[in-house]
């Protein structure tokens, strides 16, 4: 399906009760690092991290503004939106709501969704480091802890694929 992962010593976790934060480098400048992330989730998001699994996802993306959706399209045009931009400032920053809860269900109610914020770093000629902090894993209630380890995994997985993909498009 092509969607190789990177080697993990190429990222590095920090964590505590209610936070992520992971990091890498990525072997592009900061312009082609956020547009992969952002336009390309397809290529590098776990298909089967999605509600429509590997053969029936159509599309998966964010919509590139302040407000705009982070979606998901499977069959017969079926849509669940799992997040909202909070913050569009390319190629620097992005910040969304994670509208998905410990149960894979989705959080319609902003207010009990986490928050991922991501950052573009230029790190020399050509480099970027990306910094991707998932925080207030509380708002998610009881289950919040065991949640964020769930997503300690979830993410390095995710951002694997990510840097294999910006990778590939170098």
């Amino acid at each position: 399906m092509g969607q190789e992962m990177a080697a993990p010593g190429d990222l590095r976790q920090d964590c505590d009760r209610y936070w992520l934060r992971t990091t890498l480098l990525a072997p592009a400048p900061a312009e082609r690092a956020f547009a992969v992330f952002t336009g390309a989730m397809k290529d590098w998001w776990v298909h089967e991290y999605t509600w429509s699994g590997p053969r029936a996802l159509a599309e998966l993306g964010m919509e590139p503004r302040a407000g705009g959706l982070l979606y998901e399209i499977g069959p017969y045009g079926f849509r669940s939106d799992w997040g909202r931009v909070l913050t569009w400032d390319p190629p620097r920053r992005l910040v969304f709501t994670w509208q998905i809860g410990p149960d894979r269900v989705p959080l319609p109610d902003p207010a009990l969704a986490s928050e991922v914020e991501v950052r573009f770093e230029p790190e020399g000629e050509g480099r970027t480091r990306v910094v991707v902090e998932h925080r207030h894993f509380d708002r998610h209630g009881a289950a919040a802890e065991g949640y964020r380890q769930a997503l300690t995994a979830g993410w390095h997985e995710l951002l694997s694929r990510y840097l294999a993909s910006v990778t590939r498009q170098g």
